[in-house]
């Protein structure tokens, strides 16, 4: 049995090596899929981030059916602010309107990870509601200029620089940064359990 993190994410990476802390040399490999990731129509935010962790899950598996008995986990993170997906900035004009329209403000961070052998798969959702301290126009320009908030949904890397922008989190600091914790170790000892399952 192989285990195989569905994403390039060296963030996720240290994530999952957390999460596999009971098992012995847990050990996994990283494969990069290329999923289209456009919403559908009328497709909710909730729905919208579990089916592309799935989906990057199912990449994810066909590009390891060399693996021994592969099981791969899929992830996907979005930042929702007035029912609006903020996605990874297209450029620094955008990162500065997503940063501007968060300051002073609530917002809500989805994180699905899903785990499939290619018979089953298992899914879970962590939503986390993230408030941002009031930032200046000056203080978003540095933080854009430092090049931080283009790769990251919302325009932003808690675990980074960005993490000075947050005043309070309500729910899982693991699921912001890109792979909920509780969460992915409750699935991998699902998908353990229905292994050793005669």
């Amino acid at each position: 049995m192989t285990w195989v993190l569905a994403s390039s994410s060296p963030r996720r990476k240290e994530l999952l090596a957390q999460a596999g802390f009971t098992q012995a040399q847990f050990q996994f490999v990283q494969v990069s899929p290329d999923i289209d990731e456009s919403q559908l129509a009328l497709e909710s935010p909730s729905d919208y981030v579990s089916r592309l962790a799935l989906e990057k899950a199912q990449a994810g598996l066909e590009l390891s059916r060399h693996l021994p008995q592969p099981k791969v986990i899929g992830s996907d993170t979005i930042v929702v602010l007035d029912g609006e997906l903020l996605g990874k900035p297209t450029d620094p004009q955008d990162a500065l309107r997503m940063l501007t329209s968060l300051s002073g403000r609530t917002h809500t961070v989805m994180t699905a990870v899903a785990i499939t052998d290619g018979e089953r798969a298992l899914s879970r959702l962590c939503q986390t509601d993230v408030s941002f301290a009031s930032i200046s126009f000056a203080d978003i320009q540095q933080y854009i200029a430092t090049g931080e908030p283009m790769d990251k949904a919302g325009a932003y890397g808690i675990q980074g620089l960005g993490g000075c922008f947050v005043s309070h989190i309500s729910g899982s600091y693991t699921a912001v940064v890109g792979l909920p914790l509780v969460e992915t170790r409750a699935l991998l000892v699902a998908m353990m359990e229905q292994v050793d399952t005669p």
